[in-house]
């Protein structure tokens, strides 16, 4: 790496960084007092030449449910190279640095080219589900009688209200961030020039039958006209349900929408349940693809955070080749799901050797071991111990990411 230096950002920095990344990302990016309170300096960096930012990430302070726990994760965003400085190395310096001073355990991103971050030992640990659905042939079931009620939530407010729901799906699902207030502030921002033709957010909820919100929705519409008459559109955002009548009224609500046609969903889980409440699950349009990437930055601290589905005692031989010292081999202790793992250096054989990415893409406990295996990508030493190990790190529910950070 050669004409550059790569320095810790600056609070005056926050327009020429946005500036930056929006231009790599080929979209414009406005500064706004909202957006500059939640830029952190000291947990970004800059690539410079000759003065000038020619390259950008940053790592945002948020909680990740993980098996069992949730933990502190670095958020890792923004990361772009202007396009007069590519193939010189600045991305690939920016990240080395930004995992190596990371004082989570683990880094997360959602990765718009999938193909760069396996580099650098990040693993994909979650899939997203994206919809597309034809609301004429899906043929959602009548809940009429479901107990509760469906109400609007004006957006003054809406955040204390919706948080706690959040905060229990993290404690349910893999995968889940967490939002402080300044993070619920921008989610429910609502720019007028930032919705596409479509109108303004709805915050839909339901009420059990104590009047308790279990459960929300935010969605939008868009006003289309075919030949055969209204096709209006419906974009459902994010929907939250602690309860199954809360997530049966609110899928129900979003699919039988008047004058409207066609449904989008960009987050749903491989087990997403409301393929269980439709009578035509193809007309969901299901599209997968990867969503939470996951780099483990210190293994034992990592491995030792998260819970583990049944009893195992193992000894990962792990290689990392970025960050020598988390190489080695460590064993792996737990009395099952309810119970604090123990994860510690060890000189004892490995039971099962394998490197950071695998380690990382197997975390969530969304991608069992053996599938790796198969590939050699994991090997065992001592046999039985994928067996044992794979159940232990597989987890009940599938990890699931619920928004692009």
């Amino acid at each position: 790496m050669t004409g550059f230096d790569i320095r810790t950002a600056k609070a005056a920095d926050y327009e020429e960084f946005l500036a930056l990344f929006g231009g790599a990302m080929m979209f414009e990016m406005q500064a706004d007092d909202l957006g500059r309170q939640l830029f952190e300096p000291e947990r970004a960096l800059v690539a410079v030449d000759s003065g000038e930012i020619i390259g950008t990430t940053r790592a945002l302070t948020r909680d990740l449910s993980v098996p069992g726990a949730v933990v502190p994760a670095a958020h890792v965003t923004a990361v772009g190279v202007r396009a007069t400085h590519r193939r010189r190395g600045v991305m690939a310096g920016l990240i080395s640095r930004q995992l190596r001073d990371v004082p989570e355990a683990i880094a997360v991103l959602w990765a718009s080219e999938p193909g760069i971050y396996g580099r650098f030992g990040y693993g994909a640990a979650a899939f997203d589900v994206s919809y597309e659905v034809d609301l004429h042939r899906v043929g959602p079931p009548d809940v009429r009688m479901r107990p509760g009620e469906l109400s609007e939530l004006p957006v003054d407010g809406a955040a204390k209200q919706l948080a706690p729901l959040l905060r229990s799906l993290q404690e349910r699902r893999p995968g889940v961030s967490g939002r402080s207030d300044l993070y619920w502030q921008k989610h429910l921002e609502d720019k007028p020039d930032h919705r596409d033709g479509k109108t303004a957010r709805r915050i839909l909820v339901h009420r059990d039958e104590t009047g308790s919100i279990d459960g929300y929705a935010l969605y939008r519409g868009k006003l289309n006209w075919e030949s055969s008459g209204p096709a209006n559109e419906v974009s459902l955002e994010e929907l939250v349900a602690l309860e199954p009548a809360a997530y049966r009224a609110l899928w129900q609500h979003v699919l039988t929408m008047d004058l409207s046609a066609k449904l989008g969903y960009g987050y749903a889980a491989l087990d997403e349940p409301v393929q269980q409440l439709v009578t035509t699950p193809t007309a969901l349009g299901r599209r997968v693809s990867e969503s939470l990437w996951v780099r483990v930055t210190d293994v034992a601290r990592a491995l030792a955070d998260r819970r583990y589905a049944v009893p195992v005692d193992v000894v990962l031989e792990v290689t990392d080749e970025l960050i020598p010292a988390n190489a080695g081999r460590y064993r792996l202790t737990a009395d099952g799901p309810t119970a604090p793992a123990r994860c510690e250096r060890t000189e004892d054989p490995a039971d099962l050797g394998l490197s950071v990415t695998e380690l990382g893409a197997v975390y969530l406990g969304g991608r069992p071991l053996a599938e790796f295996a198969a590939t050699g990508r994991v090997t065992e030493h001592t046999p039985g111990a994928l067996a044992t190990a794979g159940a232990a790190f597989g987890w009940p529910i599938l990890p699931a990411s619920i928004e692009i950070f």
